[in-house]
């Protein structure tokens, strides 16, 4: 397997590493596989666990939702590709779906080092619950982190991805609890005359630095 140094710390705003790893789909590299396309990058502890069971499955259930948004998932789990295999027909059976999306083979913990998905508190041979939204620029612009007993929500991770695309398509930004089709915040480098230009349907201005309107 081919990678990056390891990096210790990964911001919002950086370039995700690349990597070469084999999955049950067959061998990738995440920034080729990924091509224009966003990435949800999310990790689990181990094949063949009840959390991590409903997450995938989860995921394959959506697989429509994210492809409406342009976003590929990509698992993690520190198992090998041959037990990955194995445990997706558990999750396509109990979950009632087929996935398809695929599941990096971390065996040796070298990509949830490289992701800083290793946190000894929680285990030292096994990766917490990260999410990483990776853009089609490869450079992540979302993290969240679960502990191993939480499963995530879905509902937000599609919410974020939402927000995420709006404010790069409108130069918005969004408020607490948005959801599609809601309001949205002008920001405040964004002065009247530009936001004219940009926001013609005009806005409503609870005060000189927050403003929202209706975009599509």
């Amino acid at each position: 397997m081919q990678q990056q140094e390891n990096v210790m710390a990964l911001h919002i705003g950086d370039v995700a590493p690349d990597f070469t790893v084999d999955t049950q789909n067959g061998p990738i590299s995440l920034h080729a596989w990924a091509g224009d396309s966003w990435v949800f990058f999310f990790s689990h502890p181990a094949d063949f666990t009840p959390v991590c069971t409903t997450e995938m499955g989860r995921t394959a259930q959506l697989a429509a939702e994210f492809t409406a948004r342009n976003v590929k998932p990509l698992g993690l789990s520190t198992d090998t590709a041959d037990e990955h295999r194995k445990w997706i027909e558990d999750v396509n059976d109990t979950q009632k779906t087929t996935l398809t999306f695929p599941i990096v083979a971390d065996a040796d913990l070298s990509i949830a080092k490289l992701y800083d998905m290793i946190h000894p508190d929680q285990s030292e041979t096994a990766a917490v619950r990260s999410v990483f939204i990776i853009d089609p620029a490869k450079k992540i612009r979302l993290t969240m982190t679960y502990p191993m007993s939480v499963g995530r929500n879905f509902d937000e991770i599609l919410r974020v991805i939402d927000a995420l695309q709006l404010s790069d398509a409108r130069r918005i930004a969004t408020p607490a609890d948005w959801q599609k089709g809601k309001e949205v915040i002008i920001p405040p480098s964004i002065k009247n005359e530009e936001a004219s230009v940009l926001f013609p349907q005009g806005w409503t201005e609870h005060r000189p630095y927050l403003r929202t309107v209706l975009v599509d």
